[in-house]
């Protein structure tokens, strides 16, 4: 049989392998090359209305002023429970125990890295964020208390659950078998993330502005971790890694990360 026969059956060899890993590693580079920039172009301009206070900006206080008026007793309670989940000591601990999970069922280190890489950056942008904006919170006759006196922007609440529970919502889609997992994973972390930023809207504890920023920027904290991860996996030719492979098999020791 001819090599020409070979090739119209599809038997191509290592060159049209190659080119189909080429193929995959530009896609994957572009759309979330793309997704990454769409989404600073976003948080700029969002960034940009804070600091000139104009454009969106303008819908904090009528937002604020919506908010207050929804308040009652119990849902002040309620939504003060659940937005102290967001506090540093209760995410860190939730972070750790699902982490700890999804490395005992997969085996993999990279799943800690990943997660620590992601988790630190958030941490570093709020601290940062609020360093050089020094924006203040609403006046705390519209909060309720308990009062924060941390500088308002961006929300440290709502960017880090957004890191964290999309992180963790990768990680289920990158590594879980079945369709429903990654599906509630999506959905559970899409849920966690909103509803912890509009909690600190409700609560009076941060303009609207403030959470906007910070979903938009751990989302592209996120799509840039996840594009590099993607790209590495695409380089080594497991997209999908399967269940049975030896640890790390995605992020081999000699890269320093085994």
């Amino acid at each position: 049989m001819g090599a020409g026969e070979i090739e119209k059956r599809g038997g191509g060899g290592p060159p049209a392998t190659e080119a189909r890993s080429t193929r995959a590693l530009a896609l994957t580079g572009v759309v979330g090359g793309g997704a990454f920039v769409a989404l600073m172009v976003a948080a700029e301009r969002i960034y940009d209305a804070v600091t000139q206070e104009d454009g969106v900006a303008g819908l904090d206080r009528p937002v604020l002023e919506a908010a207050i008026a929804l308040r009652t007793p119990v849902s002040e309670a309620w939504v003060t429970a659940f937005t102290n989940l967001g506090r540093t000591v209760p995410m860190v601990v939730m972070g750790v125990v699902l982490t700890t999970v999804l490395f005992l069922r997969y085996r993999r280190r990279t799943i800690w890295v990943l997660m620590l890489v992601a988790s630190a950056g958030g941490v570093l942008f709020t601290l940062v964020g609020k360093t050089l904006v020094g924006r203040n919170r609403p006046d705390p006759v519209f909060a309720v208390p308990p009062y924060e006196d941390s500088f308002s922007f961006p929300s440290g609440h709502t960017l880090n659950s957004t890191v964290v529970a999309g992180m963790l919502a990768y990680l289920v889609v990158w590594l879980a078998a079945r369709t429903s997992s990654r599906v509630l994973a999506v959905a559970a972390a899409t849920a966690w993330a909103v509803a912890m930023g509009l909690s600190r809207v409700f609560l009076g504890h941060h303009w609207l502005t403030d959470v906007m920023f910070a979903w938009l920027l751990g989302l592209g904290w996120l799509a840039l971790l996840i594009t590099v991860h993607r790209v590495v996996l695409d380089r080594r030719g497991r997209v999908r890694p399967a269940l049975d492979a030896p640890p790390d098999a995605d992020f081999p020791s000699r890269a320093g990360l085994g």
